[in-house]
């Protein structure tokens, strides 16, 4: 047995003290700490983003933010059984080329399940003490109809919570428990906070949860509309998935024994809409932003760097990449991903305070960063929640306008092939999409040369968008040149074709 393996510790308080001094630790009294933020979706990015800006909040002296993590998923029991054997402490190494930054974060307190805990966990929401109900539940959380934008009223778990019969399996349900309860006590609501890659995200929440309330609560409908706060937020830290190598390495290099650590980019940005009922914390200290709009900042990430991501994962996968820094630094995929930037730019806007070229340069920085080893497939999974938001909405503009958009009609040409299930090695592609089976079987059919049994999919493409004669085309012209000359030849043919993106 290895020196390391002897001397191994499982993460947790008694052994904080123990650790090397080049590993940040929590300096404050975490007995002390008061929590006053419920979370929902207590993954990576969460754990690698807001919980280490409210860290920040207490190490700085402020003890009256801790965090109490909430989950309504199988995911989530998972990660409580791990999490509790640590004290809910948990490692964040940070990376890029140049540096390595390790800390124990400790701003989370505990994790209720809302399957098996549920009047614990409306409890914990209504407190009078709560005064932030936050959330990273991704977009498959929010139920809503990428066609329409609107709540998804016969999604199976809308339904459920609808009927109150088992229990919460949406935010929604969770939602309406505890603001009833808050409502009963005559209390000044929390503020409701999404953190997810939605555009609008807080007034897309609100939107979501007044439909929900119309079916169920017309009086809470009322003082949800009235009283309670849904600030817009961006967020963004590049965090891949943990894996066995990762906590490996951990192990290895510091003795740490800890089951779910993070790995993510050194990188991390917050903008916040400066609007909440009962306060916050001063996450500024820790570098966020609060702002009266947030929408510049929301469309200039989910358009550049998130649509980015999706474009540069289906093409990069077909062609047998499986890391993205190892993607990026293949010339063909980097022209293409910074070309595809530059084609999606003008729907931007103007961000204050950014230069948009410079953010550009940035994003290709960070997608080649090596030392976080991000997954190809993580970017490419979930497409008919992603693909909406980030492409289809920019592309939606830009038809208006009259403006080409041969970069953004390529890579929804990629997804298409990439939902064949097939790589051009020929390995199998896993489909990790809620909309799978429909999106495979309605790729599969556009090999007779006809895109639209895949424009028909109307829990993705809006009417206006399908029924586009030049969506149509483009893609069908570059889903064409992808299956006829394969993803490297297509590329480099669109290339001799498009100065721009030479």
């Amino acid at each position: 047995m290895s020196e390391n393996k002897k001397s191994a510790a499982v993460l947790n308080e008694r052994m904080l003290a123990s650790l090397p001094r080049r590993i940040g630790t929590p300096q404050y009294d975490r007995r002390a700490v008061r929590p006053a933020i419920v979370h929902f979706g207590v993954g990576g990015f969460h754990r690698a983003h807001q919980a280490v800006y409210t860290d920040d909040v207490l190490a700085a002296g402020d003890l009256s933010w801790g965090i109490r993590g909430a989950g309504i998923t199988e995911a989530d029991v998972a990660m409580k059984a791990a999490l509790s054997q640590q004290d809910f402490l948990y490692t964040v190494v940070a990376r890029d080329p140049e540096a390595e930054d390790l800390r124990v974060v400790g701003s989370i307190g505990d994790l209720i399940l809302g399957a098996r805990e549920p009047k614990a966990l409306v409890a914990a929401m209504a407190d009078v003490a709560t005064r932030i109900i936050s959330m990273t539940i991704t977009e498959n959380g929010y139920c809503y109809r990428a066609d329409t934008g609107d709540l998804d009223i016969d999604n199976p778990a809308v339904r459920s919570d609808i009927s109150g019969a088992n229990g919460f399996r949406t935010i929604y349900g969770c939602l309406r428990a505890a603001l009833n309860e808050v409502r009963r006590k005559d209390g000044i609501p929390p503020t409701i906070m999404s953190c997810d890659n939605l555009p609008q995200n807080g007034d897309r929440l609100k939107r979501l949860f007044l439909q929900y309330l119309e079916q169920v609560d017309h009086d809470l409908r009322r003082y949800v509309s009235d009283e309670v706060s849904f600030p817009n937020c961006m967020v963004d830290r590049i965090t891949p998935a943990t894996t066995a190598d990762d906590r490996a390495y951990l192990l290895q290099s510091t003795t740490i024994s800890d089951q779910w650590p993070v790995f993510c980019e050194r990188f991390r940005q917050w903008v916040i809409e400066d609007r909440f009922t009962k306060g916050h914390p001063d996450w500024s200290i820790a570098g966020a932003t609060f702002v009266p709009d947030v929408v510049p900042f929301e469309r200039m990430k989910i358009r550049l760097l998130n649509g980015s991501h999706s474009a540069l994962g289906y093409v990069s996968y077909l062609m047998g990449f499986r890391r993205v820094d190892l993607a990026m630094a293949d010339p063909d995929i980097r022209v293409f991903v910074r070309s595809y930037m530059d084609e999606i730019s003008p729907t931007v806007g103007i961000v204050p305070g950014i230069n948009l070229g410079q953010y550009k340069d940035s994003l290709i920085k960070r997608f080649s960063n090596p030392a976080i080893a991000d997954q190809v497939l993580r970017l490419a999974q979930d497409g008919s929640k992603k693909i909406p938001n980030m492409i289809l909405e920019p592309v939606s503009e830009m038809l208006e306008s009259g403006t080409l958009f041969p970069k953004a009609a390529f890579a929804i040409a990629a997804w298409i092939r990439f939902l064949e299930g097939v790589d051009e090695s020929g390995e199998v592609i896993p489909i990790d999409d809620p909309l799978g089976k429909v999106l495979q079987e309605a790729a599969l059919a556009t090999r007779s040369g006809d895109i639209r049994p895949f424009l028909a999919v109307n829990a993705v493409f809006p009417q206006h968008v399908a029924r586009s004669d030049a969506l149509s085309e483009a893609i069908a012209s570059s889903l064409a040149s992808i299956r006829n000359l394969g993803m490297r030849g297509a590329l480099r043919a669109y290339r001799s074709m498009d100065p721009s993106a030479r």
